[in-house]
């Protein structure tokens, strides 16, 4: 038996333009990957995803992160990484658009 023959997940393959649910497409299930796109001065209110590690590539745009009591300030092109279990919050200071994958935690 092969590496191949063990495969479990199948290949998807979506085109983020065609999603157009607003601020959060869903992408994939698992690991849960949704894109959210923000207009200027939009945001999602605080919270958490404790069973999760997320990474968020800002595709266009400009965002900000607010982690617990951090601030990030991510341009197109960056990606950040962090836990789930801090308070999240997002806010466009442009119109914004990124991608989100929420990872099951390894611990």
């Amino acid at each position: 038996m092969t590496d191949i023959d063990q495969l479990t997940t199948r290949t998807e393959r979506r085109r983020l333009d065609d999603l157009v649910e607003t601020p959060h497409a869903h992408v994939f299930d698992e690991p849960r990957t949704v894109r959210l796109e923000l207009a200027a001065g939009e945001g999602v209110p605080s919270h958490r995803h404790p069973e999760r590690t997320i990474v968020c590539h800002v595709l266009e745009g400009t965002l900000e992160m607010r982690l617990g009591d951090e601030e990030y300030v991510l341009e197109a092109g960056e990606v950040l990484r962090f836990d789930g279990r801090q308070e999240i919050a997002p806010e466009a200071r442009t119109d914004a658009t990124a991608l989100l994958v929420l990872a099951p935690r390894d611990d």
